[in-house]
């Protein structure tokens, strides 16, 4: 009694109907699920670089959001990872005037880490674009030799530098990308109309991007002494250029709540860390960084970098928005493909 799965009819049978439902909620899950792995075996085969084209068309659409914030307000939305049963793409995205998306990838990710995300994107009329920073994906720039943020963001500088001079885009970054977007609203603050950091390092200005993991991982001092897994690319008397984390480390650190074809999937694309870009400190103006919209999303079981220090980022550089995805890891775009999708079109909306 009170099972919220089953219902009984006044004749006394257990008709399970809510049950039903939920059973073929949960097959139409597997099958788009298999879906999107199919198509991220072709974007791994293929080697597409940057914008991925995707074949054919999925079963769902995710219709509009209907919740609102005002322009100054940093008012907080949690989502799970609800099923939207709607069929109609957004009204709202025929009258966007930017509806360029470029996603950065994390440190040791690379394009292919967004393949579900730029399906659901494409879907809904939107112009998804993910780039390989420098020493990853299928960039063939040795990890070793990049030393700075500037050397490792420089396709995302490139790529903005070469937008006609009235188009704008919008501006993910996930995990260590944070750090990369940040220093491109230094440089391009007019060409990007929103930045939304993904589980990001939102540093403040004059901070490394290592100082938020710092928590995790102890002082840099620590870090370099206890590490098994680097790379001295310059000779062992000098600093370590490069780190590569062991399968299971990386399992355990970014992927305690992703489908296991996933992890599969990952565990044969990351590339060694270039180490120089995530220990130099970004220097951030109040004119350029400072005008930016920026939202951030949270996400709360997470073990790369915990929902406390998520929400001391947000708090020591307040953004615009922020939201909060349950039950999702450092990857969200693999957890929680959904619920990142259904925020994406939130923030995408505002005006």
């Amino acid at each position: 009694m009170g099972n919220k799965f089953f219902r009984l009819k006044k004749d006394g049978k257990d008709v399970g109907s809510k049950s039903k439902r939920h059973g073929r909620s949960q097959r139409k899950m597997a099958v788009e699920e298999e879906l999107l792995h199919r198509q991220a075996l072709s974007m791994a085969l293929h080697q597409h670089q940057l914008s991925q084209r995707f074949d054919g068309s999925m079963s769902r659409r995710i219709g509009s959001t209907s919740a609102r914030f005002g322009s100054t307000s940093s008012r907080r939305t949690i989502l799970s990872d609800p099923f939207s049963n709607g069929k109609q793409v957004p009204e709202f995205v025929e009258h966007l005037k930017t509806k360029k998306v470029v996603l950065v990838h994390g440190a040791g990710f690379g394009a292919w880490c967004w393949y579900k995300t730029i399906a659901l994107l494409e879907e809904v009329g939107l112009l998804p674009i993910a780039l390989d920073l420098l020493g990853s994906g299928i960039d063939q720039t040795d990890p070793n030799s990049i030393t700075t943020p500037a050397d490792y963001a420089k396709p995302l500088i490139d790529y903005l530098h070469n937008l006609p001079e009235e188009e704008q885009v919008i501006l993910v970054g996930h995990s260590c990308g944070g750090a990369s977007i940040s220093y491109a609203l230094e440089c391009y603050p007019k060409k990007i109309s929103k930045a939304i950091f993904l589980c990001g390092t939102m540093v403040a200005d004059g901070q490394r991007p290592f100082d938020v993991f710092a928590e995790k991982l102890g002082s840099v001092e620590s870090f370099m002494e206890e590490s098994q897994l680097l790379t001295y690319g310059n000779g062992k008397d000098k600093p370590p250029t490069s780190l590569m984390l062991e399968k299971q480390q990386t399992k355990g650190f970014y992927f305690n709540q992703c489908p296991d074809k996933d992890i599969a999937l990952a565990t044969v694309s990351m590339r060694p860390i270039p180490l120089g870009p995530i220990m130099e400190k970004l220097s951030l103006s109040p004119e350029n960084y400072g005008s930016s919209r920026r939202f951030y999303i949270q996400t709360l079981d997470d073990h790369a970098l915990s929902p406390d220090v998520q929400e001391k980022l947000v708090r020591e550089n307040p953004p615009e928005g922020v939201f909060k995805i349950k039950g999702s890891d450092h990857c969200p775009f693999f957890s929680k493909p959904q619920s990142l999708h259904k925020i994406f079109l939130e923030i995408i909306q505002f005006p």
